[in-house]
């Protein structure tokens, strides 16, 4: 392939220190062991289905550039991710895997496409079209997926016009069509009925090339639902997201496959005090003690991706004990009530999500205090808050 390299300007670098000895004691630890444990259990139980993990959103809120260096040893068929800046920044870290961007293609980007070799997603005869003329134009080989739309109503073709798409890309003199897929919309569900539709939708509209006897791109369909619950779906390629990282879907998904998460949240006690009775904490007064009590400072908050939300309601781990937070969450602190006779220290390690000894704060807990899922509760960390990279392989220290 022939590449030209343009200028793209990066704009969601991480602006923290990564020094131990100037790092905030806020931080989010990644074992690197449990990660590579559940893409072989993942891996295992996909069978002969390739694997393309799913990076997009900070690799759900775990460090994007460090696991796919940890992931690119275990041999991947490629990564994913949602947005031209994510698989740019990868090239740049030095990945040289496959990488599949998923999200809807600006055609202002295509010649950056090109230029990193990255994979696009077609969604329409429009878009492949814009993209042949740009590889044309450049004398280049385009890498490309086409997207179906079985039922997400998001991005892709129907399945009804999907011949359309299809011919396309078979007419297309500077395009590689790779791979055909399409996303579940509730695999993660009890009711299978409409996913099993959408994966006979699927299998149909790509029947088209065995019917015309063109050879057939690698199909893939099943994401972190799919892979646990529709075996069926698994075909050439699985792309697991969040379960990669130890965490199910949603709280019916069947847990097919045993995975343990590979984020811990972590902080310190920052001050102590003695509450007096009656006497208010935090913004707008919301929480006062019935009686004398001992109240800590967590230097963490909604700036750093824990909800406020959390106020009155969360729970930390501190000294092996779980506490509630009370009063509301500031944006880069809050409280909690260790009570009466509770003792701690400042710099205490406290748990914010994780395990200490017999206590655990999980993310589907989080999720239910902050009225979420346990998506958001990961992507919400954000980069004000240091990854602290645990196992073998480490990137960093």
């Amino acid at each position: 392939m022939h590449r030209r390299h343009y200028a793209l300007t990066m704009t969601f670098e991480p602006v923290v220190a990564t020094d131990s000895a100037i790092r905030r004691p806020t931080y989010a630890e990644i074992d690197l062991d449990r990660l590579s444990a559940n893409y072989r259990a993942i891996d295992e139980a996909t069978g002969e289905s390739k694997m393309l993990p799913v990076l997009k959103a900070n690799a759900y809120g775990h460090g994007l550039v460090e696991i796919a260096s940890h992931l690119e040893s275990l041999k991947p068929a490629g990564f994913g991710v949602a947005f031209l800046e994510e698989g740019v920044l990868l090239r740049d870290a030095g990945i040289t895997a496959p990488i599949l961007v998923m999200g809807g293609l600006d055609n202002a980007q295509i010649p950056h496409f090109l230029a990193h070799d990255l994979t696009m997603t077609a969604s329409s005869v429009f878009k492949l079209r814009e993209i042949e003329r740009v590889a044309a134009d450049t004398d280049a080989t385009a890498s490309v997926h086409l997207k179906i739309d079985t039922g997400m109503g998001r991005i892709g073709m129907r399945p009804e016009s999907a011949d359309e798409l299809f011919s396309a890309g078979l007419e297309s003199q500077h395009i590689e069509v790779q791979a055909v897929y399409s996303h579940f919309a509730t695999a993660d569900e009890a009711d299978r009925n409409a996913t099993n539709v959408q994966l006979d939708r699927f299998l149909e509209s790509v029947s088209f090339y065995e019917r015309g006897g063109h050879p057939v791109p690698d199909l893939h369909i099943a994401n972190s639902g799919g892979v646990l619950q529709h075996p069926d779906s698994h075909l050439d390629m699985v792309r697991p997201g969040i379960l990669l990282f130890g965490v199910y879907p949603s709280e019916g998904v069947e847990r097919t496959i045993e995975v343990s998460p590979t984020l811990t949240w972590k902080s310190q006690v920052a001050y102590f005090k003695v509450q007096p009775a009656g006497e208010p904490v935090s913004y707008g007064s919301t929480w006062r003690p019935t009686r004398d009590s001992r109240v800590v400072t967590i230097p963490a908050g909604y700036g750093d991706g824990y909800f406020r939300a959390l106020s009155n309601k969360g729970e930390v781990i501190i000294g092996g004990r779980r506490l509630p937070i009370v009063g509301r969450v500031c944006m880069d602190q809050f409280m909690v009530d260790i009570g009466p006779e509770g003792t701690a220290y400042n710099g205490d390690e406290v748990i914010l999500l994780g395990t200490e000894g017999d206590h655990s704060v999980t993310v589907e807990d989080i999720a239910a205090w902050a009225d979420t899922i346990p998506y958001e509760v990961l992507t919400n960390i954000n980069t004000r808050v240091s990854r602290v990279y645990r196992g073998t392989m480490a990137p960093r220290p």
